[in-house]
């Protein structure tokens, strides 16, 4: 029976795209991971890979069109032997090749590799009788939790078995053909239209000219995620002043001596470094809100927030306590310079524990930033002034100042812990050498 190949869920607040141009012609043969097409989402512009092998019998949904909602059959897939004959709209409704990947307890997408259906739950499917047929991110998190793939039932297509049906099953604990957990089910997107009716603002302004801009997938998702971020998470706020006058002098004395590798390294480079060795400094801090629980990560993994055309991303710096400033001045150039055009792949945009949002360059003194979910905390950076202050031994002088505020949620981080990293933020950038100890 041909198989329906579904518009799948990229990201976890897709609701729909735009199928912006097929990689594949009618007719072509595709195999498990050929890409079959490129699909812009509410983030990014990503290829679709196909899960299955046959023909491509048919596109029902040409490259160009928009809004196109997630589970929609875009093409349709033969078998060997089919034809385009056995696509009949008076037969039974084909079998589904791919749905929306799940979503993990954090509310991240799965692997684009990954993202078979929860359909009804079959036996596995083996090739030549003696292999369970499972995706390669479940049969990794199977090695890892000591899982029996031969006893799992799947619920991906042909019986094929997927994260969330590895994930569902406890060490030790008899395997079960339940759907995954509600946690794992990618979470609705909140309403974006908090406040009056659409209508009657629109009756206020009737007799105003206005230019009306309809909301686009990254507006809307911005809308909804911020607004269940004010809504649900109790923000407190920790401001401190950093002098700035050691670490410009020091940045500028590296960048003299690097100029020769083509490295120029921006102050912002060194409030990240600063960030990530303060969350190893206060380990406590570097901690996220899962829901029930708190997670407390082992490496620092900064996000940093990059204003792009009609919004902004996130993107994170992995494992930024280890890196050289060099190594995250360059890296950071290439995911701003990737977000900007939305090419980056949802694992750059999605975790870490801790976020960054820079206005300095702007001019802003400084302000108090949103806190993105599920982070525990976001640093909103002023922009340097020079300003008088007064020394140590009470001497008035002129100094390059520059105002930070953290915003933290209360329920992964208190007081006196926000407080803590706050200073080991301040103690880093105002004695940056050490930094590179």
């Amino acid at each position: 029976m041909p198989t329906e190949i579904l518009m799948p869920a990229l990201s976890p607040t897709m609701e729909d795209g735009t199928l912006a141009k097929w990689l594949v012609k009618e007719g072509d043969t595709v195999a498990a991971g050929d890409l079959l097409a490129e699909i812009e989402t509410d983030k990014a512009t990503m290829e679709f890979e196909a899960v299955d092998e046959g023909t491509l019998g048919k596109i029902l949904v040409p490259a160009g069109t928009d809004g196109v909602k997630v589970n929609t059959p875009i093409a349709v897939l033969l078998a060997e032997g089919e034809s385009l004959a056995d696509i009949d709209a008076g037969q039974q409704p084909p079998k589904t090749a791919l749905e929306a990947p799940k979503a993990d307890v954090a509310g991240e997408a799965a692997p684009i590799g990954d993202s078979e259906p929860a359909a009804t739950p079959t036996a596995p499917r083996t090739d030549s009788g003696d292999r369970v047929f499972a995706s390669p991110l479940a049969r990794r998190i199977a090695a890892d939790k000591r899982l029996d793939l031969t006893k799992i039932t799947g619920s991906g297509p042909r019986g094929r078995i997927v994260k969330a049906d590895v994930e569902a099953i406890q060490p030790g604990a008899a395997p079960s053909p339940a759907a995954a957990p509600a946690s794992s089910a990618a979470p609705a997107v909140a309403p974006t239209h908090a406040g009056p009716d659409a209508s009657a603002v629109v009756k206020v302004y009737a007799d105003r000219d206005y230019v009306e801009i309809p909301l686009d997938g990254m507006r809307k998702t911005i809308a909804a995620r911020l607004t269940e971020a004010k809504q649900t998470i109790p923000h407190f706020y920790l401001r401190r002043d950093i002098r700035l006058d050691a670490l410009l002098a020091f940045r500028t004395q590296l960048n003299r001596q690097l100029e020769y590798r083509g490295v120029k390294l921006s102050v912002n480079d060194f409030i990240i470094k600063a960030c990530a060795l303060a969350l190893q400094q206060v380990p406590k801090a570097n901690a996220v809100w899962a829901g029930d629980r708190i997670l407390q990560l082992k490496p620092s993994d900064v996000a940093v927030a990059v204003a792009v055309e009609g919004g902004l991303f996130t993107p994170v710096l992995r494992d930024a306590e280890t890196k050289t400033l060099s190594a995250l001045s360059a890296e950071m150039k290439d995911l701003a310079a990737r977000a900007r055009d939305r090419k980056l792949a949802p694992h750059e945009y999605q975790g870490g524990s801790f976020a960054i949002s820079n206005l300095g360059m702007f001019g802003i003194d400084n302000f108090d930033a949103v806190i993105n979910p599920p982070h525990g905390a976001i640093l909103a950076v002023g922009a340097g002034v020079r300003k008088p202050v007064v020394t140590d031994d009470g001497q008035i002088e002129a100094a390059t100042v520059m105002s930070i505020t953290l915003s933290v949620d209360h329920r992964v981080i208190d007081g006196a812990l926000g407080a803590e990293v706050l200073q080991a933020i301040k103690d880093n950038l105002e004695n940056p050498m050490a930094m590179l100890a």
